[in-house]
């Protein structure tokens, strides 16, 4: 292979390269600029500059940019790299990052087409779709699929804890070993109550989109996660996206590596270890359905395109649904939260709508703007310490957008998908 040759795969990430030829570590954002791939169009280039001051303002490794409008992938970008056994990949637009709660709106929308599909009702409750027991509070028996999916259901994490992120608490009350399994979840949360009553006020619960996965299994006959890939993904026309791992030497070839200062005593056996915090801190087969996916910005962005219109994932009636207003009305910002999406109304007459995703190791943000704009941008770490906001990412895109004058029209989805 010549020289020219191998320097073209790996600006592809065609060729992936021993670590050890590359001297020791990936370079830090924060000490050398980080390779990128991908393509960014002279147009676009705001959105590349703004994305690399904020990696190297943060010291991000693994990075990952999409930006489209009207349907159409407009920039794909990847930056910078990771190690897989011997070898140091190249980020690519189609390498895999944990999502965290951008898996939301997946897990609502496969809700939503069981309902299109008369399957379920969304005023169904969860008692009689799940079976579980109101004795310890009868007004578990008013929590809706509504209100699960927009957060009504009566958990407030900041009043008692996360469920999702209690496995030590929950071994120990149940008298059960690690690592605990969502029926283990389930039979705590059950035996205690709410609270608040359902359908009073909005207060963000995990727990609540992971009794979501658990309907979807049991009224579908299927697992989540195949339910999910063959009848909600796939007619999106995304086929990568996949639920993820928690120890390090069970990740995927594709997959980003995640970083954190922090590390906790592992969830994932009753062996004592201290582990970094996202390798077994914490339990990705418990996240599925609130936090599990794992996915590109690619794929993202052309997941919103799934409800831009009527298609092959969801009708009219079904999109109206995900982002009407629940029960409680607007928020005092003038937002609220439909069904796996932050919503407001814009100012041409539209909805915006987003979310961001945030779990130790992991931060994104995906949004569907006025005149059908939408980006997404995903990261292998998280605001940990003193490091400056990662929920500026949202400002600084919507300031790219603003600085465009003229958008390409070159599509780059099949290059992707």
């Amino acid at each position: 292979m010549t020289t020219l040759s191998r320097r073209r795969l790996l600006q592809s990430g065609a060729l992936a390269v021993p670590a050890l030829a590359l001297g020791a570590a990936p370079a830090r954002a924060g000490t050398a600029a980080l390779p990128a791939t991908g393509v960014v169009p002279a147009q676009l280039a705001g959105f590349d500059a703004a994305m690399k001051k904020f990696i190297a303002e943060r010291d991000i490794s693994c990075a990952q940019l999409a930006v489209a409008k009207n349907g159409k992938i407009l920039l794909a970008r990847g930056y910078g790299s990771y190690t897989y056994g011997r070898y140091v990949r190249l980020v690519q637009p189609t390498s895999l990052f944990r999502i965290a709660s951008l898996s939301k709106s997946i897990t609502a929308a496969a809700i939503a087409r069981l309902a299109q599909d008369g399957k379920l009702s969304l005023g169904d409750t969860v008692t009689d779709l799940l079976g579980l027991s109101a004795d310890a509070d009868p007004r578990l028996a008013d929590v809706t699929l509504w209100r699960l999916m927009q957060h009504t259901g009566g958990w407030d994490r900041d009043a008692t804890l996360d469920q999702l992120w209690a496995d030590h608490t929950i071994s120990a009350a149940l008298d059960v070993p690690l690592p605990v399994g969502h029926a283990e979840i389930m039979r705590y949360a059950t035996a205690r109550k709410l609270d608040f009553t359902p359908g009073s006020r909005y207060a963000y619960s995990n727990y609540g989109y992971m009794l979501l996965g658990r309907i979807i299994a049991k009224v579908s006959g299927m697992s989540y996660e195949s339910y999910v890939r063959q009848r909600i993904l796939a007619p999106a026309g995304i086929t990568r996206m996949l639920l993820g791992r928690s120890a390090s030497g069970q990740q995927y070839a594709a997959e980003v590596r995640y970083q954190s200062v922090y590390t906790r005593k592992s969830v994932l056996d009753d062996g004592g270890a201290t582990v970094p915090y996202p390798y077994g801190g914490f339990n990705m087969a418990n996240q599925d359905a609130n936090g599990g996916w794992l996915g590109s910005a690619v794929d993202l962005v052309k997941w919103g395109f799934a409800f831009d219109r009527a298609g092959p994932v969801l009708n009219a009636t079904s999109i109206g649904r995900v982002f009407a207003k629940p029960e409680i009305g607007v928020g005092s910002g003038g937002s609220w939260y439909g069904l796996g999406w932050q919503v407001r109304e814009n100012n041409v007459g539209g909805l915006n709508t987003w979310h961001t995703g945030s779990m130790p190791g992991t931060f994104g943000f995906l949004a569907r703007i006025q005149h059908g704009v939408s980006y997404c941008a995903l990261f292998n770490r998280r605001q940990e310490g003193d490091a400056p906001s990662f929920g500026a990412i949202d400002g600084i895109l919507g300031t790219a957008t603003g600085g465009v004058s003229s958008w390409p029209t070159t599509d780059l989805t099949p290059r992707y998908f």
